[in-house]
């Protein structure tokens, strides 16, 4: 007998219990966590935060983002002795599920352009429960508009639609923040890469 492909499965409620334990308050450690820097790591500390909005324009509870970006000198990590040696790991981790308000929240630095001709950005990947597959796109910051003006990616990308790939700059507290809130759906509907 021949069996048949089955069916996708939705990536449901658990993946953030099992992928980011700590955040969680289970017992055994995440291999990745929403800080990605150390006190001395080189760069200008910033936080990126948000909320993962659905259709209806309410925050959703499970979803679970990863992102990564370039160090301040515009390079990828690319092996265990760079994070040894300057505390950024290039890669982070974090649901939205322990936040009263269903926020992410990462440490992180802010990177600069990876080539000429580029604007510095930040991979985002959306997991969340009733998605068959998760959902790519990028972040770009609110004040390097002459860089973001020049970059192929984000020019690419309708005129009216690359707002929501923008993040917006707060100050708190001393601390420089960049919102930027992901919209699954609807007219406000956060730009996604098929990748």
């Amino acid at each position: 007998m021949k069996l048949g492909q089955t069916p996708s499965q939705t990536v449901g409620p658990y993946f953030a219990y099992g992928l980011t334990p700590e955040q969680y308050l289970y017992d055994f450690r995440s291999a990745f966590t929403p800080v990605l820097v150390r006190d001395d790591t080189p760069g200008t500390p910033i936080e990126i935060t948000g909320q993962v909005i659905d259709g209806a324009g309410k925050p959703i509870n499970d979803a679970m983002l990863e992102i990564a970006h370039a160090d301040a000198s515009g390079r990828f990590v690319s092996s265990l002795q760079e994070v040894e040696a300057s505390g950024f790991t290039g890669f982070g981790r974090c649901g939205t599920g322990t936040d009263a308000q269903n926020r992410y929240r990462f440490r992180t630095i802010k990177p600069a352009a990876c080539g000429e001709g580029e604007a510095p950005y930040v991979n985002v990947i959306v997991t969340m429960r009733g998605m068959l597959v998760h959902a790519f796109t990028r972040m770009y910051f609110e004040d390097e508009a002459q860089a973001n003006a020049q970059d192929p990616v984000l020019q690419s990308v309708p005129g009216e639609r690359r707002e929501t790939l923008i993040a917006r700059r707060e100050a708190r507290e001393g601390r420089i923040v960049y919102r930027f809130d992901i919209h699954m759906q609807g007219e406000r509907e956060t730009v996604f890469f098929d990748l």
